[in-house]
């Protein structure tokens, strides 16, 4: 009873929180004709450029704050002591983004052509574009974790809906109506985030004092600092192909891959919600076998959802690219199938790295993430010269798995939990089997369709349900009886 009331919660919260992120998600895969209509690759190459940029820059100014404030909040005794947990996380958050705005200001010339996008003034003014960006997003997540640790998820995601609307409609006026290309994208994608942080500043205010606990500050940092490595090596994984790409093969080579990227992350859109209500719900259980059985069952039903996504957009990758994009972008279907699984993959991650967190021993987190970077810088060498994007999908996909791995042999070693593994690993070999039937003998539509569509019933017939989820199925499906 414990259990099932415990996933019940993860799942309302997962879901309201999922409003925001799936609105945004949905959006941005939507707006992708206009995108791939008003930008040739090479300029939305760059522009993908300039978000693993700042990316990676978020990761370095938060130094692990933003991962020590959830661990914090729940550990404080008091009220008194939560707000001085907000108050401290909030300005060295403000400072440290201040700083980055500062650097990536007066540095864009360099920075630009640190990146290969070239030295001209356009380069740097994207890169400007960029770090106003970055300030507004990193203040955004950390006023917005808030709402998480309070169990607000319906006021974050009102505070997402209105952010991704007031984007969308700036990143029209700007790429669409004034034609400012590369950085009119930019800019409407951070004029949102931007107009509702000042917002929420306001209906904050008075939590929000002039109060910074050194001490507290120092202890969070203890927790969070050996997170940030592991944080760099997530980025490393994500990111860093686009920089590979970009050297071998050119701006325009990024522009298609970035679109595959962005198909497969339909995915996302029960994953980032997910990952959104994750650390606040796995946190709050408080006696240990109740967590522990609870994310048992939450990893294997997590890969379930997820596998069966993948498998949705791998095998239909051809028409989701051609719905969805410009003709010249068509070549990312090759990618989409490796890129889908491979964030599945990650989202199992994020079950098995809480398990450090609730022990508390994250220290070395770093070298299970640092690991598998290793492994896709040394795929990145091998396999973008010669296959381009797929290849760089391929390294991804690889790495995912090598993540997810080490990350499982590390958290059971610190946090020892019973997870379902014969079942996990059936959603998974089903989910990629499927696929590849699908697309390896290239069948029209629908047949990939009807493959995509048998999964659940592939999984009964391999016995991967437990008796009373078979029971519930039957009730809902008659074939089944």
């Amino acid at each position: 009873m414990k259990l099932s009331h415990e996933l019940k919660r993860l799942g309302r919260h997962t879901a309201v929180y999922g409003l925001g992120g799936m609105v945004s998600r949905v959006l941005a895969v939507i707006l992708l004709p206009l995108y791939t209509h008003y930008l040739p690759t090479s300029a939305y190459g760059k522009v993908e450029t300039i978000t693993a940029l700042t990316a990676v820059l978020s990761i370095l100014l938060q130094l692990g704050i933003g991962s020590a404030f959830f661990r914090f909040y729940f550990d404080a005794p008091e009220p008194a002591h939560k707000l001085t947990v907000v108050r401290t996380s909030f300005w060295f958050t403000m400072g440290m983004a201040t700083l980055g705005l500062a650097i990536g200001t007066t540095f864009a010339p360099q920075i630009a052509h640190l990146l290969g996008l070239g030295t001209s003034h356009s380069s740097a003014n994207l890169v400007i574009a960029g770090s106003v960006g970055l300030w507004a997003q990193t203040n955004y997540q950390q006023l917005t974790a808030l709402f998480r640790v309070e169990e607000r998820s319906t006021a974050y995601a009102i505070a997402s809906v209105v952010n991704v609307l007031l984007t969308i409609l700036a990143t029209i006026l700007f790429v669409a109506v004034l034609h400012k290309g590369a950085i009119g994208l930019i800019v409407g994608n951070f004029t949102g985030t931007l107009l509702v942080y000042f917002a929420l500043v306001a209906y904050r205010f008075e939590q929000l004092g002039l109060q910074f606990d050194r001490e507290l500050y120092s202890n969070m940092q203890k927790f969070g600092m050996p997170l940030v490595p592991a944080a760099l090596a997530l980025w490393v994984i994500n990111f860093i192909d686009r920089q590979f790409i970009i050297w071998y093969k050119g701006p325009s080579e990024v522009g298609v891959y970035s679109v595959a990227i962005k198909v497969a992350s339909i995915i996302t859109f029960v994953m980032v919600a997910f990952r959104t209500a994750w650390p606040a719900f796995a946190y709050s259980i408080d006696d240990d076998r109740d967590a522990r059985r609870t994310y048992s069952f939450v990893l294997t039903y997590l890969l379930a959802i997820a596998s069966w996504a993948a498998l949705g957009l791998g095998a239909l990758a051809p028409w989701w690219v051609a719905l969805l994009t410009n003709p010249r972008y068509q070549r990312a279907e090759e990618a989409v199938g490796l890129l889908s699984f491979a964030f599945a993959i990650y989202a199992g991650y994020t079950v098995m790295a809480i398990g450090s967190g609730r022990a508390r021993r994250t220290q070395l987190n770093w070298v299970v993430t640092g690991a598998a970077a290793g492994v896709n810088i040394a795929l990145n060498f091998w396999l973008i010269p010669a296959y381009g994007m797929v290849g760089a999908a391929i390294s991804t996909l690889i790495s995912y798995v090598a993540l997810f791995i080490g990350m499982t042999i590390y958290a059971q070693h610190v946090y020892p939990v019973a997870y379902q593994w014969r079942r996990v690993v059936t959603v998974l070999a089903v989910g990629a089997g499927l696929t590849i039937a699908a697309r390896a003998p290239d069948l029209p539509l629908v047949p990939s369709l009807v493959l995509a569509l048998l999964y659940p019933f592939v999984l009964l017939a391999l016995g991967f349900y437990l008796p009373a989820e078979r029971a519930r199925l039957r009730r809902f499906v008659p074939i089944l009886r």
